[in-house]
């Protein structure tokens, strides 16, 4: 069992200690909306690490928020990655199913004097930040917590409840300071904030259930977008508090919109479904997403994944973002040519 989650992770069928310690690398997404461009070219990514690295890929579904995730996107988001040629033997593991297991692991902290409650609105935690004289030190990432609700006296809680306000949990942390060693970005230091570990309604948060589910599923390499890299520190500090390994971390360079920002809807076409609906032939999509991270393209190749692996490498990889028009324009440059 992993040290500091030892006869939580009964909880979960599949840990990694039922697979003879066989580790594994991982896409979660969030089924709120269909996949992005951007998203499909990281989880193929991840997909291609994992098989040159000789461990298995798992898919797991970071549904948290159940009023904004729904199984219909779940569906249509497997049914992406697949035409992209990413899928796993693994069984599908949803985080909505998993909140006992967070919880032990709250409390964990909570025991430890980890953890305290948060009174705060995001409009007043904003605010406090737009009013500091100064930046705050240590690397922290952008919009790291004040620390408004750190100390106060049980009295001052016991005010703010009889308010109605209902707290949220967070990290008491010290200023800590952690060093990624990226496999992409190389190295990367960051300090950590009082990151929220519960939200008011209960809901476990995103970097607490993250590096729970990590453990739990035997995940020693993670590959995600690099806009996660600065929240990185703060879990493995999680994974410090909790005796959890820490994963090696690979952060893929984002695809950006024609404003040099990340993809959004103003940006036009940018799933999978929507290129097809503007008429192109998602074996063309596939390949330009594959040309982008270093692949040839595979054409009719009946098994472009397998072809991409027997010569793909990480350093194939170009570390720099990717603009949303160089995909655009592949794909036009390709319709003109077949007319």
């Amino acid at each position: 069992m992993v040290a500091g989650l030892d006869g939580d992770l009964s909880l979960i069928a599949n840990g990694p200690y039922d697979k003879n310690g066989a580790m594994a690398g991982r896409f979660a997404p969030s089924p709120t909306g269909d996949l992005h461009i951007g998203n499909l070219r990281t989880a193929l990514v991840a997909a291609l690490l994992a098989h040159t690295t000789e461990r298995e890929f798992i898919i797991r579904m970071e549904d948290l928020d159940l009023a904004t995730a729904s199984p219909e996107f779940e569906e249509r988001q497997i049914a992406d990655l697949a035409a992209m040629g990413v899928a796993t033997s693994a069984e599908i593991v949803r985080q909505s199913e998993r909140f006992e297991l967070y919880r032990n692991a709250i409390d964990r902290l909570t025991e430890s004097g980890d953890a305290y409650p948060c009174y705060c609105s995001r409009r007043e935690i904003r605010a406090e930040i737009e009013a500091a004289a100064q930046a705050p030190n240590g690397n922290l990432p952008d919009g790291a917590y004040p620390g408004t609700c750190r100390n106060l006296t049980t009295a001052q809680r016991s005010e703010r409840e009889a308010e109605g306000r209902h707290p949220a949990l967070r990290l008491r942390t010290s200023g800590e300071t952690y060093v990624v060693d990226d496999m992409i970005a190389g190295r990367f230091e960051g300090g950590i904030d009082d990151v929220v570990l519960a939200r008011a309604d209960g809901v476990p948060a995103y970097n607490l259930a993250v590096v729970v589910d990590d453990a739990a599923q035997g995940i020693d390499q993670v590959v995600r977008g690099d806009d996660l890299l600065s929240s990185t520190p703060r879990q493995m500090h999680l994974q410090h508090l909790l005796g959890l390994p820490t994963p090696e971390y690979a952060h893929v360079p984002l695809v950006l919109g024609d404003m040099g920002s990340r993809l959004a809807k103003r940006d036009g076409a940018i799933t999978l479904r929507e290129l097809v609906e503007r008429g192109e032939a998602v074996s063309w999509i596939r390949d330009a997403v594959a040309e982008s991270i270093g692949c040839q393209r595979a054409g009719g190749h009946p098994e472009p994944f397998e072809l991409w692996a027997a010569r793909w490498s990480l350093d194939r990889l170009a570390r720099e973002p990717v603009q949303l028009a160089s995909f655009a324009l592949s794909i036009e440059v390709e319709d003109d040519s077949a007319s």
